[in-house]
């Protein structure tokens, strides 16, 4: 009886560690983040070129209301953080388009307070000349130690799309207020040639 009691309990814990949910589509996206008391559920069926993205807030004082965003792209990551360290999380999500440029692009809130959401600015790099010298695409998001970190391959004028040349730039972003909310701030870069 111990031993057949034994292989109930494996096969259980195997069926519950399943990952592949029949309900779940191929490719799709979800999550389930939490930091500081505050969990937030992402999800995004990750079909097409554009997808909808789903995020569940829990645990927040004030208002847990879901938002729903049209996203250009896929979910590739999610990652929940304090970048500000004011003891209250924020949730970022990293999106990847379509096609042959795969340009990254970010979906974040932060939690005022642990109360209520509000976004996060990440300004395009349109916006600073300088950085965008060399950038075709191919930008991968992360969180770094206390920054949101950009990272893409750099292009020379000849170069095609699938055979960057001419190394990397990382760029490093800070959590500050801006105007209307939460604004990253551009505090570093660095360039690393081709090994």
């Amino acid at each position: 009886m111990p031993k057949r009691l034994a292989i109930l309990c494996c096969s259980l814990l195997l069926s519950s560690c399943d990952s592949s949910n029949p309900d779940q589509p191929a490719g799709s996206f979800a999550q389930h983040l939490a930091l500081q008391g505050i969990g937030f559920q992402i999800n995004s069926s990750n079909q097409g070129s554009l997808n909808q993205l789903h995020i569940v807030p829990s645990g927040l004082s004030v208002a847990n209301t879901a938002i729903q965003r049209e996203i250009d792209g896929s979910v590739s990551g999610a990652e929940v953080a304090d970048l500000n360290a004011d003891g209250a999380p924020e949730l970022y999500v990293f999106v990847t388009s379509a096609g042959s440029g795969s340009s990254g692009s970010l979906v974040a809130f932060a939690a005022n307070q642990k109360k209520s959401l509000s976004e996060i600015y990440l300004p395009p790099l349109t916006d600073n000349p300088p950085l965008m010298q060399g950038y075709m695409g191919h930008d991968q998001l992360s969180i770094g130690d206390g920054v949101l970190v950009r990272r893409f391959p750099l292009y020379r004028p000849d170069d095609v799309n699938a055979a960057p040349s001419g190394g990397s730039r990382e760029i490093h972003y800070q959590l500050l207020p801006g105007e209307a909310g939460w604004q990253l701030k551009v505090v570093h870069s660095v360039d690393s040639p081709d090994k």
